[in-house]
This record gives C-alpha cells, sequence and structure tokens, in this order.
C-alpha cells in the first residue's frame, strides 16, 4: 500500500545541480525515518542522507556541504537538493521510508538516475 515515486534524475556536468524529489501516498510522519540511498553497479547500496520523523538529519561524509534534504509535510515529498556534483556521483538513486510497527517495514521507490559527466 506505501508507494514511493522519484523523480528528477538526469544528466548534469560536474559541479552543477540537481533535485530529486521522493514523493509518498501516505502521510510521511508515520515513517519513523525516510531518505536517499544511492547504488552503482557492482557495490551496494549506500545511505546518502535520511531524516527522521522528528527533523533530523543525517548525510553520508561523502555528500555532506554539497547535498541538503529536506520534506514538504504538505505535499507528502522528501527532496534531496544536490550541488557540487561530482563523476562519483553517478548512481541510481532509491527513496527509502521505514516505518517501525512491532517491527520494522522498508519501503522503496523504483530508483532515478543521476549521470554526472562531462
Amino acid at each position: 500500500q506505501v508507494q514511493l515515486v522519484e523523480s528528477g534524475g538526469g544528466l548534469v556536468q560536474p559541479g552543477g545541480s540537481l533535485r530529486l524529489s521522493c514523493a509518498a501516498n501516505q502521510n510521511i510522519f508515520t515513517f519513523i525515518s525516510m531518505g536517499w540511498y544511492r547504488q552503482v553497479p557492482g557495490n551496494q547500496r549506500e545511505l546518502v542522507a535520511s531524516i527522521s520523523s522528528e527533523g533530523s538529519k543525517s548525510y553520508a561524509d561523502s555528500v555532506k556541504g554539497r547535498f541538503s534534504i529536506s520534506r514538504d509535510s504538505a505535499k507528502n515529498t522528501v527532496d534531496l537538493q544536490m550541488s557540487s556534483l561530482k563523476p562519483e556521483d553517478t548512481a541510481v538513486y532509491y527513496c527509502h521510508a521505514r516505518r517501525q510497527i512491532k517491527y520494522d517495514h522498508d519501503y522503496w521507490g523504483q530508483g532515478a538516475q543521476v549521470t554526472v559527466t562531462s
């Protein structure tokens, strides 16, 4: 029943910016956390940024100072503003949400391709 839909992926040059958006069909405050992961073929999926239901934010060291996560409760969306993009940021970015009811429930978007190249 939970559905997460990403948008905003695309091709951008190094140093450029891109904004990803994740739209949920549920009240985002029913999730204990929401965030963005990314994955490169052959690598494990890694956490990029997250925001808890209380508003606490966390970032991977590799993106601190360049990426910013935010939420819009009125729209039930979570965005990831990416700036100063580097080729190594190229990956498929996945929206993630976790709901904890007796045990953890994890939900994933379909993924959005971000390609940073000259």
